[in-house]
């Protein structure tokens, strides 16, 4: 569960953000839903959840300024697998942990353990805003991985949003930048393993429940992220060991709301909230670091988020026909 793990895209396939945050909009999961929806309610919590994941995102930009950045991730690792386990074990014992595929759990554990530690890097270099929406750009790698890998089928369109997009993260990145641009580079990497890893376990969900899924991606990044300590460790202060408990509890809580978001609306409907992400980020940068966004960083980002949206939404169009199809062939 980090900035990123609150990946809209796929509700089963990655119920961790993130993340994720450890953090974009991959278009993948668009299946109209059948029960009724609560479009206000599923609205507030996506709005609560991406307010928690920059919170997150900020506690840990401001932590890997202070304490090695795998000491920082690995605290956020732990505490979301802690603060989720408490919760699940209970009621599911070590049954959840049941699955014919530990394989595809441990690869999808170690992409995501890199991924998110290539974001706290970036963190390091860059503005939290800029890291955060270099983030966005994953679902346009989601679909450049789907047309070259699965042999997807498309067309100008499609097309056509990726370069603008590509485009939006190059004006974010300012190649020639110096320690921004390096920043930019930690952050793509992260997209881009994000991007991929969504489209490669995107068949997950067809055989692992959601909260297998989600205590064994947990539980592989604690112990991955465990290794990092090697590289450097401090003591941390009270005050700061407080920040690290709440930077992982905040992406916990956050993923209990992005996932009731998606349950209690349809993706189409709360989706567009969670680019709000990058609003609370801007905000956070600009009161406790200073940050005034450049001209170029709201131009790229606003390309970025564009292009990702137009995806997401051309996605739920084909998925809504290819429904209508279907019922209409009954």
């Amino acid at each position: 569960m980090d900035q990123r793990t609150a990946d809209p895209s796929i509700v089963n396939d990655r119920p961790d953000a993130q993340a994720l945050p450890s953090a974009a909009l991959p278009q993948s999961i668009v299946a109209e839903k059948t029960h009724k929806d609560h479009v206000p309610r599923g609205i507030l919590c996506m709005v609560l959840a991406t307010m928690l994941f920059s919170t997150a995102a900020a506690l840990t930009k401001w932590l890997v300024g202070i304490y090695p950045v795998g000491e920082v991730v690995f605290a956020r690792s732990l505490t979301s697998f802690v603060v989720c386990a408490a919760f699940m074990l209970p009621m599911n014992g070590v049954a959840v942990y049941a699955t014919r595929r530990p394989r595809d759990h441990l690869a999808r554990g170690l992409s995501q353990a890199t991924s998110q530690t290539l974001f706290a890097l970036a963190f390091t270099l860059m503005p939290l805003a800029g890291a955060v929406s270099i983030n966005f750009s994953a679902p346009l790698f989601a679909a450049l991985v789907s047309i070259f890998w699965l042999k997807e089928r498309t067309n100008l369109a499609r097309w056509t949003a990726l370069l603008i997009g590509f485009a939006g993260v190059l004006i974010v990145a300012r190649p020639g930048a110096g320690a921004f641009s390096l920043g930019a580079l930690f952050a793509l990497g992260n997209a881009v393993l994000y991007g991929s890893v969504t489209v490669a376990v995107r068949g997950m969900s067809k055989t692992e429940s959601a909260n297998t899924l989600m205590i064994w991606q947990l539980t592989t990044l604690a112990v991955l992220h465990s290794f990092l300590l090697l590289f450097g460790f401090r003591w941390p202060q009270p005050i700061d060991a407080v920040m690290m408990f709440g930077s992982g509890f905040a992406n916990a809580i956050g993923q209990y709301f992005w996932t009731q978001a998606l349950h209690l609306a349809s993706p189409t409907a709360v989706a567009p909230f969670y680019y709000l992400m990058l609003v609370w980020a801007l905000g956070f940068g600009f009161f406790i670091w200073g940050d005034v966004p450049s001209a170029s960083l709201l131009l790229g980002s606003a390309i970025v988020v564009a292009s990702g949206f137009f995806l997401f939404w051309r996605e739920a169009r084909l998925q809504r026909s290819l429904a209508r199809a279907a019922r209409a062939t009954r």
